[in-house]
């Protein structure tokens, strides 16, 4: 499995951007693909998750109403729709993708970096 993730950049507050995160080296039908980020000396965190085949979504609470995650299944693309942008969204932003039935992400993209500036 292969991710690529990109749309990261700086952004003032109060904006939005939008991540994508290619897939390739299989089919995901099986698969649960995932947003996660990092900021600064913090712990990775779970953002979002999608269920590729019908397409069922999971939100961590900090997340629900200003962020959306969403696939193209003709694409293999996975995205996160980000509003209403804070300073403290500012992270490095992975996807991932994990097998139905497990229960650990075991693939990764390299990240794409979200500043959000005051």
């Amino acid at each position: 499995v292969q991710l690529q993730a990109s749309g990261g950049g700086l952004v003032q507050a109060g904006g939005s951007l939008r991540l994508s995160c290619a897939a390739s080296g299989r089919t995901f039908s099986n698969y649960y693909m995932g947003w996660f980020r990092q900021a600064p000396g913090k712990e990775r965190e779970f953002v979002a998750s999608i269920r590729w085949t019908g397409g069922s979504t999971i939100y961590a609470n900090s997340f629900k109403g200003r962020f959306t995650i969403s696939r193209d299944n003709a694409k293999n693309t996975m995205y996160l729709q980000m509003n209403s942008l804070k300073p403290e969204d500012t992270a490095v932003y992975y996807c991932s993708a994990r097998a139905t039935g497990t229960s650990n992400y075991g693939s990764w993209g390299q990240g794409t970096l979200v500043t959000v500036s005051s």
